[in-house]
């Protein structure tokens, strides 16, 4: 199905790039102002392109778990999991990260404040959290792929109608 194939691709996109946050771990250790720097200028980035991805991915989710529904309930299942792992990462996102992203754009780089690891520090959990679900999705969404194209290839093979003249 190309609607999930064109999901997976966005999908694998925000995972990669919050999996790579993750794998970076020298950033933890940065000093405040160098930090504060970083932050503010990821935030600067993903800050625009992140929305356009995440609901584009959001309506071609949606369009495959429809689209899905008649295609047998594994691959079904396996899209409307990834669907809501992806909500669910939008909504942490939207309720937690992105308040402590707008705090740590307001602060002075040159003057962080005292409580800037402290912030960091939960940054990070909720961070770690968003990374899991959005690999989880997908995940889901690549199984749902391959559960359909094996079941749709299963079907084809069953039809003596598709089968090579031999």
């Amino acid at each position: 199905m190309i609607i999930r194939t064109a999901a997976a691709l966005l999908l694998g996109l925000f995972a990669g790039g919050v999996v790579f946050t993750v794998l970076a771990p020298s950033l933890r250790s940065l000093p405040g102002p160098a930090y504060v720097r970083y932050w503010q200028a990821l935030n600067s980035d993903y800050g625009r392109a992140m929305p356009v991805i995440l609901l584009t991915c959001v309506a071609l989710l949606l369009t495959t778990c429809v689209m899905s529904y008649q295609r047998g309930w594994l691959a079904f299942g396996l899209s409307v999991a990834s669907l809501l792992l992806l909500a669910a990462t939008i909504v942490l996102t939207i309720t937690q990260l992105e308040p402590l992203n707008q705090l740590a754009t307001s602060w002075n780089a040159d003057q962080p404040p005292a409580d800037w690891a402290d912030i960091r520090q939960r940054w990070w959990t909720l961070h770690t959290v968003r990374t899991a679900m959005a690999v989880l999705a997908f995940a889901a969404v690549l199984i749902a792929q391959a559960v359909d194209r094996q079941g749709s290839e299963t079907l084809h093979g069953a039809d003596p109608a598709r089968q090579p003249a031999g």
